[in-house]
C-alpha cells in the first residue's frame, strides 16, 4: 500500500484565532467551501461531524456529510482529526483519513495555513480532495469538485472579502 499525503499551503491575512473558528465553528463552515454545519468537540478523542446545510437538503443529503475524531486541538494553532466523507457511497469502505490543519502567524505574510491530508489506502478520497474531479458540479450553491484548493480558496476570499467564490 502506497502512502499518499496531500499538502495544501494558503496565505490568508487575518488572524489566527479567526482562521481556527472558520475551521471549527458552523457559522463559518456554513458560508466557504461545499457548507456544512461542523460540530466539534474540540479535545482528544472527542468526535467530529459535519452536519448538512439545507442546500444539502433539499439535494437528498440528510445524513450527516462527514465525521471523525479529534486527535489534537490546540487552539489557534493545530487540529488534527480522522475524516470520512459519509455522503458518497465510493468511498464507504475506504479508511478514515487523517487532516492536519497547522496554523502559524507570519512576520510578512499574515497568517500560513497549511493542511496536510494523509489519504493512504483511501484512493477515492484521495482523488476527490486532491481536485481531480474538478468539472463536476456539487449540490446547488456548493461550487464544483476542486478538493481542499477550491475549499482554502473559498475559506481565504471569505475571510479577506466577506465574500464567497461562488454565491448561494
Amino acid at each position: 500500500m502506497t502512502n499518499t499525503v496531500q499538502v495544501n499551503r494558503i496565505y490568508i491575512k487575518a488572524t489566527p484565532q479567526r482562521i481556527w473558528e472558520a475551521i471549527t465553528k458552523p457559522e463559518w463552515t456554513q458560508r466557504y467551501g461545499y457548507t456544512g454545519l461542523v460540530d466539534f468537540d474540540l479535545k482528544a478523542g472527542g468526535k467530529h461531524r459535519t452536519h448538512p446545510t439545507q442546500a444539502f437538503i433539499d439535494a437528498g443529503f440528510t445524513g450527516d456529510l462527514i465525521d471523525g475524531e479529534v486527535i489534537e486541538a490546540d487552539p489557534p494553532r493545530r487540529l488534527v482529526i480522522t475524516w470520512k466523507l459519509l455522503m458518497d457511497p465510493a468511498m464507504a469502505d475506504e479508511p478514515y483519513t487523517t487532516v492536519t490543519y497547522d496554523i502559524e502567524a507570519t512576520q510578512t505574510a499574515g497568517t500560513r495555513l497549511t493542511v496536510t491530508h494523509d489519504v493512504t489506502g483511501a484512493p477515492a478520497t484521495g482523488a476527490m480532495v486532491g481536485g481531480e474531479h474538478e468539472d463536476v458540479d456539487a449540490a446547488p450553491g456548493q461550487g464544483a469538485g476542486g478538493g481542499w484548493a477550491w475549499i482554502l480558496s473559498d475559506l481565504k476570499t471569505l475571510l479577506e472579502t466577506g465574500d464567497v467564490i461562488v454565491p448561494a
